[in-house]
């Protein structure tokens, strides 16, 4: 305040200001401010960048969307510790209260405080007393009305309205924004990754369903994100494909061969492989050859892998992913420093001719190196992990892989970290495991020969089902042409995606076609269609997007009903709820509170009138902006939500 006005001391106010915000964890970039005192066209140039910087920060922090159970511990974290200064981590445990009597939130830390003082210091004290003790600490803030202590201790946290009315008016006039969660990191998901010469199967729509949700949650969020496809596109069974090739169309260097069914074909080469022991040998030839980079062999590979990569798009067209290919082949070149890097540090032991590494904590070896002198998964999957974190430069590392190779996994990222490539507490590397798709008789599913299902059947199956589905609600009739196909891709992927996503991951799952067409329950059926209806509400008052937008500006949200209440606090839960699924990659909860939202907004749909009708000519008399504008708020909240499960809705339905 007395400091004169020089751009000496703006740059030092400023830089003040940006070292706090970087305190905060609000700023991604660090400004060197070495310098600063140089010539004048150096210093205005970093003012002007400061200001930049700061003008840039303010604003996202303005325009994010408040976590309001964040703010809640931020306002209990600071009255615990001036009422027990010298407690070391004490807990503190915020969360939604069930009920409406027992407010809005509630503050559950009296009682762990407690048993802490029994245990560290022979203090007997009532977590009620502690509880009051923390209540008459609470600093001054602007989002709590009042609390009230309840019960052996708990603390019930009642929110004012005018902050819940300011924060959806925010909200309608930014857009949904992410919340603020500090310095932006590099994420790499590796997901998907089917094998080149097989066909995807339901073994795959997991993974691909699941690490599509996790990078679209990631992005949104400000994360820069490396969307990653292993391919099994290299290895020994490369040989017996371009052996078999040869056979069957010998002039494949100069004409393209007509692989219409890959699966056929590989069935053939290893049916060979198998039963001709002079094939055996080419195969094996065709490998070494492949690996020295032969022009020939490498084309005869690209070959096979193109009709591969033609499947899998097409799959990928259907279910909206993106994905950059880096297969196994891309990491044959590193590997043999990953195994150097093992012997030098005296990591390697030999074992009937492998070369094997043993990691502590884990039972069985990685082999690193084969008696032959050839590779295996375990070098590439070391290679993969040290050019993520080494080149990459990846701060998380998510394998959204099967639960079955969690033993495997775990392996390998405690080698990373035992040779010095990564420190958990600073790097993240999680394996983001999933249980399998069961068929309806609970047992893995099959069809009914037994063969694992095909992607590409499944999803044409669940086209055909959704359009069976509508044309029994007769929606034909009413749809154009245009609208229904919307309409039917809309639902049948939107289904397949949701049942899969509603399901807490780690458990199996029952693929179902009727239970996930079902338009009650927690299905994307009976959310698309709610979210359908929700948008027709302003549309079928003639209240356009333009007049919508001016009200949000005009209008103040009034919640004086329990009912809208209730909506207003729902739709306000959607940050907290991402931080939640960032945390712990549990897209489920997701689906939970859309599926509440939905509920909770046709609870207040029953019972507050958005637009009132006379009853004898139907015709409009009375639009409550406020409970558009509500409306408004719910399908905006659900749209993101949507598009973070990789769902589309429609406009009609």
């Amino acid at each position: 305040g007395d400091l004169e006005v020089t751009e000496e001391n703006e740059i030092k106010l400023l830089s003040a200001e940006i070292e706090r915000l970087k305190n905060f964890g609000c700023l991604g970039v660090s400004p060197s401010l070495e310098g600063l005192r140089d010539e004048n066209a150096k210093l205005k140039y970093r003012l002007n960048f400061l200001k930049k910087s700061l003008q840039e920060e303010r604003s996202k922090s303005t325009k994010s969307m408040i976590n309001i159970n964040s703010c809640l511990q931020e306002i209990f974290g600071a009255a615990i510790q001036a009422a027990y200064p010298d407690l070391e981590n004490p807990p503190l445990v915020v969360t939604p209260s069930q009920q409406p009597k027992f407010g809005d939130y509630q503050c559950n830390s009296a009682m762990g405080i407690s048993q802490i003082l029994l245990k560290t210091r022979e203090q007997k004290v009532s977590p009620r007393e502690i509880a009051e003790r923390i209540v008459k600490n609470i600093p001054a803030n602007e989002c709590i009305e009042k609390v009230e202590i309840a019960g052996p201790g708990f603390i019930n946290v009642h929110l004012r309205k005018d902050f819940v009315s300011k924060h959806l008016s925010s909200l309608l006039i930014n857009g949904v924004q992410p919340p603020a969660i500090g310095k932006r990191k590099k994420v790499v998901v590796d997901f998907s990754s089917p094998n080149i010469a097989k066909e995807m199967h339901v073994g795959h729509l997991r993974s691909t369903i699941i690490g599509e949700s996790m990078c679209r949650l990631f992005e949104f969020v400000g994360y820069d994100v490396l969307r990653l496809n292993h391919l099994g596109d290299w290895g020994t069974q490369f040989g017996m494909l371009i052996a078999h090739l040869q056979d069957k169309f010998p002039d494949y260097l100069s004409v393209s061969p007509p692989i219409g069914d890959l699966q056929a074909f590989y069935k053939e080469s290893k049916q060979r492989f198998d039963t001709e022991e002079e094939f055996k040998k080419r195969a094996y030839q065709c490998v070494v050859l492949l690996q020295s980079k032969n022009p020939d062999f490498i084309k005869a590979w690209n070959l096979i892998c193109d009709v591969s990569r033609r499947e899998f798009q097409k799959i990928y067209n259907c279910l909206d992913i993106t994905i950059i290919e880096r297969g196994e082949s891309f990491y044959h070149e590193m590997m043999k420093d990953i195994v150097k890097e093992f012997e030098d540090k005296g990591f390697v032991q030999v074992d009937d001719g492998r070369k094997v590494v043993f990691v502590p904590g884990f039972p069985v070896p990685l082999t690193i190196m084969k008696s032959d002198g050839g590779y295996t998964y375990d070098t590439s999957d070391l290679a993969a992990l040290k050019h993520r974190l080494c080149e990459e430069k990846g701060d998380i590392l998510i394998y959204v892989v099967d639960s079955g190779q969690s033993v495997h996994l775990q392996t390998v990222f405690a080698a990373g970290q035992m040779i010095g490539w990564y420190d958990p507490k600073v790097t993240r590397v999680t394996h983001a495991a999933f249980g399998v798709v069961l068929g309806e008789d609970k047992k893995k599913f099959k069809t009914r020969s037994g063969d694992t299902v095909r992607l590409i059947d499944l999803l044409e199956e669940g086209l055909k089902r959704a359009m069976d589905k509508l044309k029994d609600k007769e929606r034909d009739k009413v749809l154009t042409p245009e609208e229904l196909k919307a309409a039917q891709t809309s639902v049948a992927f939107g289904c397949i995606k949701y049942a899969d996503l509603s399901h807490n991951r780690l458990n199996d799952y029952v693929f179902s076609f009727d239970k996930m067409l079902d338009d009650r329950g927690n299905t994307a059926a009976y959310l698309l269609y709610a979210f359908t209806r929700i948008r027709a509400i302003a549309r079928l008052a003639n209240i356009d997007e333009q007049m919508l937008r001016k009200a949000a500006r005009e209008e103040v949200l009034v919640l004086d009903h329990e009912k809208e209440w209730k909506l207003g606090k729902c739709i306000l839960r959607f940050p907290e709820i991402l931080q939640k699924i960032l945390e712990d990659l549990l897209l489920h909860t997701l689906c939970d509170y859309l599926y509440e939202l939905a509920t909770t907004f046709t609870e207040f749909y029953d019972s507050c009138y958005c637009v009132e009708k006379d009853r004898q000519t139907g015709q409009i008399v009375k639009v409550n902006m406020w409970r558009l504008l509500l409306c408004e708020a719910t399908a905006t909240v659900m749209a993101k939500g949507f598009d973070i499960l990789g769902i589309k809705p429609v406009q009609r339905m």
